[in-house]
C-alpha cells in the first residue's frame, strides 16, 4: 500500500473527501517526524512505536579495496511492532 491507497482507504472508511483524508495522513507524518527530530518516541499502544536509534561510530573495512573506513556515529528512525500488530500478522 503506498500513500495515495493509504488517503482512499482512510476516507472511505472515515466517511471524508481524500483531501481531508491527506490531510489527516500528512499530520500524522509530520508530527512523528518533529517528535523523532527531538529524540522523543511515538508510541501507539497496540500498534507500535517509534524511536530514535543510536548507532556508535565504528570502523569497516571496504570489501573491494581492503581499506580501513571510519563510519561515524549516527542516527535512525526505528519501529518496533506492538503486540497487536503483531498478532494480527500471524
Amino acid at each position: 500500500m503506498n500513500k495515495s491507497e493509504l488517503v482512499t482507504y482512510i476516507a472511505d472508511r472515515v466517511g471524508t473527501t481524500k483531501a481531508d483524508a491527506e490531510r489527516m495522513v500528512d499530520a500524522f507524518m509530520e508530527a512523528v517526524t518533529e517528535t523523532l527530530k527531538k529524540e522523543g518516541t511515538v508510541a501507539l499502544t497496540g500498534f507500535g512505536s517509534f524511536s530514535i536509534s543510536h548507532r556508535k561510530a565504528r570502523t569497516a573495512r571496504n570489501p573491494r579495496t581492503g581499506e580501513v573506513v571510519n563510519v561515524p556515529a549516527s542516527k535512525a528512525p526505528k519501529f518496533k511492532a506492538g503486540k497487536k500488530l503483531k498478532d494480527a500478522v500471524k
